[in-house]
């Protein structure tokens, strides 16, 4: 029997017996943790906002080098900011989902809790997350080009033009990380601490192809932590998990939690 099979199966039994799977128990008996998540945008799928690898995902209907680099920006300005304006609204639209609260749940209940996300959306700090760090940046936010300056994405979208102007004449854009462009070196320097540091490290709805977020995975694995992966499919470093749970994040994150922090 594969090892994969063994953990489906460790949890079938968990399951049926109202605890967690042997491997979890035993780790949970050794006192406080140090529990890292990391967030992708499968966990806020349930909130009706679209990922971006699957196979109804952004990227299967758009190039993302037409709509999420800083040369797109430079050359399609009004198209690429028309795009992320649109998701904007829709992320300001939709709601916490039940994996969001669970893992808000968390703060309280840990000895220390790190939270890390891939998502742009603004939800975590909706539910309740209190400094999730944020590798991507965020879509609530909009900076100037030519001053630096940051605005609120709602107040920018009352600037004139599109994309709309700074006060110093500078084009405005969202605070996201584009490709080509290097992760917030403060935030992905934390999350690489805290991984290194975890005993429990969660990874829920990500697809774990985007590099340097997904190496952070390599790094709790390879210190000892207890990796817990959330998602439907199998993903390159599903390897390393120690316990699959292959179903949405957050139907699973809300079962984990039951788990760990009852």
């Amino acid at each position: 029997m594969s090892e994969r099979v063994e953990r489906q199966n460790d949890r079938s039994v968990a399951e049926e017996a109202g605890s967690p799977p042997p491997q979890l128990a035993a780790r949970l008996q050794r006192g406080p943790l140090h529990v890292v998540v990391l967030s992708g945008a499968g966990l806020s799928a349930a909130s009706g906002l679209a990922t971006f690898r699957d196979a109804d995902g952004h990227w299967a209907r758009y190039r993302p080098q037409d709509l999420a680099t800083p040369e797109a920006f430079a050359t399609r300005p009004e198209v690429v900011w028309g795009w992320y304006a649109a998701r904007f609204r829709a992320a300001t639209a939709a709601a916490p989902n039940a994996g969001h609260l669970e893992i808000a749940r968390w703060e309280d209940r840990f000895a220390s809790l790190t939270v890390v996300t891939q998502n742009v959306d603004g939800l975590h700090q909706r539910a309740g997350s209190r400094e999730p760090l944020e590798l991507h940046g965020s879509l609530l936010r909009a900076r100037c080009t030519r001053c630096g300056r940051y605005l609120a994405m709602a107040e920018a979208m009352t600037c004139p033009g599109t994309p709309p102007c700074c006060d110093c004449g500078g084009r405005l854009r969202p605070d996201v990380v584009w490709f080509g462009e290097a992760l917030p070196y403060d935030a992905l320097a934390r999350a690489d601490r805290a991984a290194a540091a975890a005993d429990l490290f969660v990874v829920a709805g990500t697809s774990a192809e985007v590099y340097p977020a997904a190496g952070l995975i390599e790094v709790a694995a390879r210190a000892g932590a207890f990796v817990v992966e959330i998602n439907p499919r199998t993903t390159p470093l599903s390897p390393l998990a120690n316990l699959r749970l292959a179903g949405s994040a957050a139907e699973e994150l809300p079962r984990l939690g039951r788990w760990i922090a009852p």
